[in-house]
């Protein structure tokens, strides 16, 4: 008597694990045009300052200005200031993702196929890199090259770029002793020409993955840089630096902090938790 075998389809939610991710990319995707468009959605300028209607609560009006997440220290409109520290903070990540997935990526591939020296140099460095905690060696390099939208971007990236060589690195072991890489390689394809068409396109879902999951990382390290003073100077809107004012007023005007800090927390939740999915959708085996 044979056991009965279950052919149901699987629910639409185990296919694809996207779509439980679905309300956070509404969430992410939302942020993004919160950023795109942050003059045209922001009610007022986030650095206008109205004495008189400093440290006013959510829903307040002080000379026809109403101030519907509350005011800040200056008075300046905490909705407004929220708007456009997300293009601040998404900005960071973008770029520093961008630039550190691509130096990592290239630097893998290379020591993974090439080997010899070259691994040797690439993953000694790597190691040296992972050694030292990321955060820490953020604020060492900024305090020593100075604060600033640009050099936080360029310290980040420079510091994060070691785990994307990492994944590329094993990514690129696994991939070049195929036979189809092998075979190319025989018919005289440089190692270049080997490297971004044949190895890329195979390794570029697992780099993606990383990348996800490092942009939610890098939202966290520009609003930590910021709230040490190290980030975004003012008046330039950044939740790190709304978050570094809003403890000394925790008692007397909560909103100055808690309304950065919650969209810290979504954004950061959302970026984890899409990045989650995406790992399942490429590899069906860690679901």
């Amino acid at each position: 008597m044979t056991a009965a075998v279950d052919t149901s389809p699987a629910p639409a939610a185990r296919r694809n694990p996207l779509r439980r991710a679905l309300p956070f990319i509404i969430l992410l995707a939302l942020f993004a045009l919160a950023a795109i468009l942050a003059p045209l959605v922001a009610p007022y300028d986030p650095n206008a300052q109205n004495l008189l209607g400093r440290l006013k609560p959510p829903g307040t009006v002080a000379r026809n200005v109403h101030y519907l997440l509350g005011s800040d220290e200056l008075g300046r409109d905490l909705l407004s200031r929220l708007v456009w520290g997300a293009r601040v903070s998404l900005l960071v990540a973008v770029l520093s993702v961008l630039i550190s997935g691509v130096i990592g990526t290239v630097l893998g591939m290379l020591a993974g196929y090439l080997r010899g020296p070259v691994e040797m140099v690439v993953m000694r460095v790597v190691d040296v890199f992972l050694s030292v905690p990321a955060i820490l060696l953020a604020i060492i390099t900024v305090a020593v090259v100075g604060p600033g939208l640009l050099n936080v971007i360029l310290v980040l990236a420079l510091t994060r770029w070691p785990r994307y060589a990492r994944v590329a690195y094993g990514q690129t072991l696994a991939i070049a002793g195929r036979p189809y890489v092998r075979l190319s390689a025989f018919m005289g394809a440089g190692p270049f020409r080997v490297l971004f068409r044949h190895i890329l396109p195979n390794i570029l879902g697992a780099v993606t993955v990383v990348a996800t999951l490092e942009f939610g990382l890098m939202v966290l390290f520009e609003a930590g840089l910021s709230f040490l003073g190290l980030g975004v100077q003012p008046p330039t809107a950044s939740w790190g630096a709304m978050l570094s004012t809003g403890r000394n007023y925790v008692a007397t005007a909560w909103w100055i902090a808690t309304f950065p800090g919650l969209c810290l927390f979504l954004l950061v939740l959302a970026a984890n938790l899409i990045g989650d999915a995406l790992r399942d959708r490429l590899d069906p085996h860690s679901r």
